[in-house]
């Protein structure tokens, strides 16, 4: 057998949930537990939609299966996974591992070109053609 549980709501609550009830012709209880389910119901669903926007933004399902709206969500999720992955991985470590060329600011904030030898040297960027200087604000900003 099921018991009852004793709860507390604000005044505002159950005085809209009693005219609401009226209306309906619900008791003010019946009001409030008619409106605990739906948002139950309400709540799952969403639960279920955030799963789905989740795993597309994971990789797990395709795009395709999100309406319009999930696209935002699954989007924004995406950025914030990329730009926290970005704040923590080190590119140049990554090049050099892979046997490539990096190039950075140094411990002193001079621009350095970083070898997978372990070689490093600081570049003049005062002698640079016009062509290299883009390159090199390219590798910066990027």
């Amino acid at each position: 057998m099921a018991y009852d549980h004793v709860t507390r709501f604000s005044a505002e609550l159950f005085e809209a949930a009693a005219d609401e009830g009226r209306r309906e012709h619900r008791s003010a209880r019946q009001q409030l537990e008619h409106w605990t389910r739906l948002g139950r119901e309400l709540s799952a669903h969403e639960t279920a939609r955030r799963r789905r926007i989740l795993a597309t933004a994971h990789g797990e399902t395709p795009t395709s299966e999100l309406a319009t709206d999930g696209h935002l969500v699954a989007n924004v999720a995406l950025d914030v996974a990329i730009r926290e992955r970005a704040s923590t991985t080190f590119f140049g470590q990554a090049l050099l591992k892979a046997g490539m060329t990096a190039v950075a600011l140094d411990e002193n904030g001079v621009l350095t070109q970083f070898n997978p030898d372990d070689e490093s040297h600081p570049l003049d960027v005062s002698r640079q053609t016009a062509s290299q200087a883009v390159k090199t604000n390219a590798l910066r900003s990027g």
